[in-house]
């Protein structure tokens, strides 16, 4: 810009200049005052004129931010800008406004969709469960109405009325009643497989036909007992039919054998006869005996029969044996449960019975006790066949004689004259 011509302008009347002039006297003098570079300024001397383009503030302090910042209202300055909530005055809530505002008074523990309690203790049950009365509950057994109850009144069917009462047939075979081994005693395999051996070699023999000698001493009860071979013990006859027996606590296993035959079949067999034929005897045991058990066996055999084994072991023999009470019959492993063990003090029996049935034999026999019947069973009844052995020997077509096994010690007496016995078959 051009402020005047050289020539007009005579330094009196013009004011200051800006310090941007070139006048070389004001350039020398400037070098000469400040030790500067020529671009910096020059102040004149007084108040600096106004400049006609910077900004003139307003009568006032200063801003301290620009136009475009937001003005604030008396008071505290906010600590949050404007686009931000402008909380109002009092306590700012803890919850946002879109949430629920608790009503005055505590807060409730549950939420509005939740169920409310009403006022008291809580029930212990739903509402659609069953409230139970008062008092104590119910049993749950059945409780019957006083008296007798009632008879059935419906008519009887045609089957009912053909079919007999079951409570008077007797009681079924015992199949699951044998042993592997017995409870009290067993004897070793090889006696065991030695006593097969010996029957393999000697089978039973046929019936015999008695000399007058030994029909006669069946017909007074003139039975004798055959000491067996390795006997240990003692035997005496107290008088006819009436021994006296006892064993060493040494003593192995033997088997008593009697003679004449107490069933011969040329004399009793019902086939031939057509009645019915019953053999028995009793023992006694003393009361020298062993107090906790009873090593005897009471039973038949057909012959011949291994003397060194206890009767019902092997083919054409039974026994029932006084330390387990089980009876066997041809049964070498623990026989079957039948009665309680022998006891001192005590009379046992032991018979057997024949019957003509059909033109057969039927074979029933029986154990007592004090002259009472223990039990009994048929020579064919059901039994397991893959455990029990044949009966053959025993079923009537064969001499059975009287069969006693002792071993260890034991005291005993063998009654053979019916007069003494306790018991009475019919």
């Amino acid at each position: 810009m051009c402020f005047g011509s050289k020539e007009k302008d005579s330094g009196e009347n013009l004011g200051p200049r800006p310090a941007n002039g070139s006048a070389s006297t004001a350039a020398q003098d400037s070098k000469a005052s400040y030790p500067h570079q020529q671009q910096s300024f020059a102040a004149p001397s007084g108040p600096p004129p106004p400049q006609s383009q910077t900004y003139a503030p307003p009568a006032g302090p200063p801003p301290q931010q620009a136009q475009q910042n937001y003005a604030p209202p008396p008071g505290a300055p906010p600590s949050q800008q404007q686009g931000q909530y402008a909380a109002p005055l009092s306590p700012p809530p803890s919850q946002q406004q879109n949430q629920y505002t608790a009503p005055p008074g505590p807060q409730p523990s549950q939420q509005q969709n939740e169920y409310a309690a009403p006022p008291g203790p809580p029930p212990s049950q739903q509402q659609n469960q069953y409230a139970p009365p008062p008092g104590p509950p119910p049993g749950q057994d059945y409780a019957p109405p006083a008296g007798p109850p009632p008879r059935d009144p419906k008519p009887q069917h045609e089957w009912e009325l053909a079919v007999p009462d079951t409570s008077l047939f007797p009681p079924p075979p015992a199949f699951f009643s044998g042993w592997d081994r017995s409870p009290a005693n067993n004897a070793t395999e090889e006696e065991a497989e030695r006593g097969a051996q010996w029957c393999q070699q000697y089978p039973l023999t046929p019936p015999i036909t008695l000399d007058p000698p030994a029909l006669a001493a069946l017909q007074i009860h003139n039975i004798r007992l055959m000491q067996p071979w390795g006997f240990t013990g003692e035997m005496k006859e107290k008088k006819t039919g009436h021994w006296e027996c006892q064993t060493p606590r040494t003593a192995p296993d033997s088997c008593i054998i009697s003679y004449p035959p107490l069933y011969a079949v040329t004399l009793h067999s019902p086939i031939a006869s057509g009645r019915k034929h019953t053999v028995y005897y009793e023992v006694f045991i003393r009361n020298d005996s062993r107090r906790d058990e009873t090593s005897l066996a009471l039973g038949f055999t057909a012959l011949p029969y291994p003397n060194f084994r206890l009767p019902g072991w092997h083919r054409g023999s039974m026994a029932i044996h006084g330390d387990d009470g089980h009876r066997y019959i041809n049964d070498t492993w623990g026989g079957q449960s039948f009665t309680a063990p022998f006891r001192r003090g005590e009379t046992y029996g032991v018979g057997m019975t024949f019957e003509p049935v059909d033109g057969r034999i039927v074979t029933t026999c029986f154990f007592t006790r004090n002259g009472v019947v223990d039990g009994e069973w048929n020579l064919h009844e059901e039994q397991d066949s893959d455990v029990i052995l044949p009966v053959t020997g025993l079923e009537g077509y064969h001499d059975l004689s009287c069969a006693i096994g002792t071993f260890n010690h034991v005291s005993f007496e063998v009654v053979f004259d019916p007069k003494m016995w306790k018991f009475r078959p019919s």
